[in-house]
């Protein structure tokens, strides 16, 4: 589906570039964003995933990473039915998940590749997604997210009375969209049309073994644990200090989400180097191990960047999106769905950057505090970029045929979108 996609924007780009005699922006918006998705995200993202990936592996040999999996191994089996349940890619999924539910986007990222590195050891099928990764990918682009950071902050930096008003109505959206994801990639896996092939590899039978019975980690001694307990307590006195600070201009329950998303990842990275020491392990050359493999991914991502980031920008500076949004403004009328959302929510599964911009531009027409404003923001902070996702997670490990990723992605997005707008009015309209 992605080739049909990818095509459909670069052909359209271009025709609609001369019609409307804009084929010098359609050409700049091409190079500038092959040198953004080089220079600013590829790069940016190498020394990132060095870190967490060392971190991980870390994580991994000291056994947290497996001990995290087996607390959540009922639900993870329902989910992914086809990786062992002591397999490193369930430990990876649920850091990638807890990561984007507290909004670390920082560290989603890297660790959501290292997931699908450890899912493509269990694939068959060379280029082709399997089940396990479409569903992990349905999770990731509609994931729970506790506080949108960036749609709250670009409220309160236009000036809203109240920018953490969507918080909760964020969260109940991009709950049903998540749903949504899992119902629909669930659905379409049975689908003659996205059945998997014949495989053309065989699993090796020593990777089999090490994920069909539990592996044996040492465990810190008494002084260790007490060790870990004096570490613990230094990170809830600075969070009880963020508290309550926090609280003198915040609700409780914000002051309290936003102090974890605040000290998650320091807390991370020191806990598994001190974790893993305190088991013998030795964590400098187990962090190297696993950094290496940072810039490697990082490269290896490069040209599914360009490809769908020059594509989309191509679109954009065409003026196919704003065509389109007046072509279907009857049918929007229809829905319900205010026209002047219309470019957001197309805009919303192609662009984070692309789609802040919009939402900037839809605050300073119609101020910070409107229906649609906070309708908006709530669309934001319930959707994903899911082509940018889907082209980065799958590029990490070379695969081009995506099956019901797509389509699974967008359900999840076209979910969020109407619990958003009926929630708002709900909320905001009464």
């Amino acid at each position: 589906m992605l080739n049909y996609i990818w095509l459909a924007l670069v052909i359209t780009a271009v025709l609609l570039g001369g019609f409307n005699g804009h084929l010098q922006e359609v050409t700049t918006a091409a190079f500038d964003a092959c040198k953004n998705a080089v220079m600013t995200i590829a790069l940016p993202l190498a020394g990132v995933m060095a870190l967490w990936l060392g971190l991980m592996k870390i994580a991994e040999k000291s056994g947290l990473v497996n001990l995290l999996a087996r607390a959540l191994r009922p639900l993870l089996s329902w989910l992914f039915p086809d990786v062992p349940a002591n397999h490193p890619a369930m430990g990876s999924m649920v850091m990638n998940m807890a990561a984007n539910m507290l909004g670390l986007s920082n560290a989603a990222t890297p660790l959501g590749l290292r997931a699908m590195q450890d899912l493509e050891k269990l694939n068959t099928r060379s280029g082709t997604a399997t089940n396990a990764m479409c569903t992990f990918l349905a999770i990731n682009t509609s994931s729970i997210q506790l506080i949108p950071a960036t749609t709250v902050a670009l409220l309160a930096a236009a000036g809203s009375k109240n920018p953490t008003a969507i918080i909760g109505t964020a969260f109940i959206a991009t709950c049903c969209s998540t749903l949504a994801g899992i119902l629909a990639v669930k659905a379409l896996e049975r689908l003659p049309i996205y059945a998997l092939p014949a495989a053309d590899t065989a699993i090796p039978n020593i990777a089999i073994e090490n994920v069909t019975s539990e592996e044996k980690f040492a465990s810190p001694k008494w002084w260790g644990n007490l060790t870990l307990f004096l570490f613990a307590a230094c990170f809830l006195w600075f969070a009880w200090s963020f508290i309550a600070t926090s609280h003198e201009s915040k609700s409780l329950l914000v002051s309290v989400v936003e102090a974890i998303s605040y000290l998650a990842i320091p807390f991370l990275i020191a806990f598994f180097p001190l974790y893993a020491s305190l088991c013998r392990i030795p964590v400098y050359e187990e962090f190297i191990e696993g950094a290496k493999e940072g810039f490697q991914v990082s490269i290896r991502i490069i040209p599914y960047l360009v490809a769908i980031i020059s594509a989309v920008a191509m679109f954009r500076a065409a003026g196919g999106i704003d065509i389109m949004a007046k072509a279907l403004g009857p049918l929007l009328a229809a829905i319900h769905l205010p026209a002047e959302l219309f470019p957001l929510v197309l805009m919303r599964p192609l662009s984070g950057s692309g789609s802040n911009a919009l939402f900037a531009e839809l605050l300073q027409s119609h101020g910070p505090d409107s229906l649609l404003a906070k309708m908006g923001a709530t669309i934001l902070g319930s959707t994903e970029t899911t082509f940018y996702v889907i082209a980065v997670y799958f590029g990490s490990v070379a695969v081009r045929r995506s099956r019901h990723a797509v389509p699974a992605g967008l359900i999840a997005d076209i979910v969020g979108v109407i619990a958003s707008i009926i929630i708002c009015r709900l909320v905001f309209a009464a």
